[in-house]
This record gives C-alpha cells, sequence and structure tokens, in this order.
C-alpha cells in the first residue's frame, strides 16, 4: 500500500467513483479530518450513514452512499478546491455559494469543519477544502 499525499482528494474521488457506478457504499482508510467531511455529508443530506471501523493504527471509514427513486444519486457532484499546491483561503464575506445555494462547500475554519453557510452566519473564514452539489 503506497502513501496517498492528499488523503482528502483520495476520499473525494473514491465517493465520486463509487456514485458513477452505482455502489451503495464505499470505503477508505479513516483520518478525524475525513471523519467530519463525512458527518458534513451525512447532516447535508448526500449520504446516509458513515461507519469508523477496526481500532488502533489501522481504522477504516465505510459510507453508505445516498439514492433516490430510479437510483438517482443524491450527490451529483463533488471537487477538491483547496490542494496541497495550492491552498485557497476566503473571509466570510468571500465564502463561495456552491451552485447558487443549492451545494456545499465544505469550510476549515478556526472554529473545525463546517459548512459554508454555517461559517457566514458565524462570520468566520477559511480554507475551503471541497464543493459538493
Amino acid at each position: 500500500m503506497s502513501a496517498v499525499t492528499d488523503p482528502i482528494s483520495d476520499m473525494l474521488t473514491r465517493i465520486r467513483n463509487a456514485v458513477t457506478v452505482g455502489h451503495e457504499r464505499v470505503s477508505m482508510p479513516a483520518s478525524n479530518l475525513k471523519v467530519n467531511i463525512a458527518q458534513i455529508l451525512v447532516d447535508e443530506g448526500y449520504i446516509d450513514r458513515y461507519e469508523v471501523n477496526g481500532n488502533g493504527h489501522r481504522k477504516g471509514l465505510e459510507l453508505v452512499l445516498r439514492y433516490g427513486e430510479r437510483r438517482q444519486p443524491a450527490l451529483q457532484g463533488i471537487k477538491r478546491v483547496s490542494r496541497p499546491g495550492h491552498r485557497v483561503y476566503r473571509g466570510a464575506s468571500e465564502l463561495p455559494r456552491v451552485q447558487g445555494g443549492l451545494g456545499v462547500a465544505v469550510v476549515s475554519t478556526s472554529q473545525g469543519l463546517m459548512p459554508d453557510r454555517e461559517a457566514r452566519r458565524r462570520r468566520l473564514g477559511g480554507e475551503i477544502l471541497c464543493e459538493v452539489w
């Protein structure tokens, strides 16, 4: 198993690929940051739930994807914004509105990860990790 240089991009790519082929579940190595992103995706209604499996050094994260009628995925698109080679920071008033407010941007603030709406409400800026719609 090789080391991943950008674990967030790896997580988003695994989710994007699983949704594209219609999988019910997708698993990946777990970290606190990935669990926090998964919690935001659950709260915003893009996935059904997540589970952290294993213990110690080898924890795994399994996401249960959400589909509507006719197997239409709840998650239509997911995009990495801030990358290790190009960090993207914005103030509270400059946070993007994803798909005209229909999507959500995950923002890393001084008070933890939160959706863009919550960061705007609390008047917090930060690093824009990804956009989901």
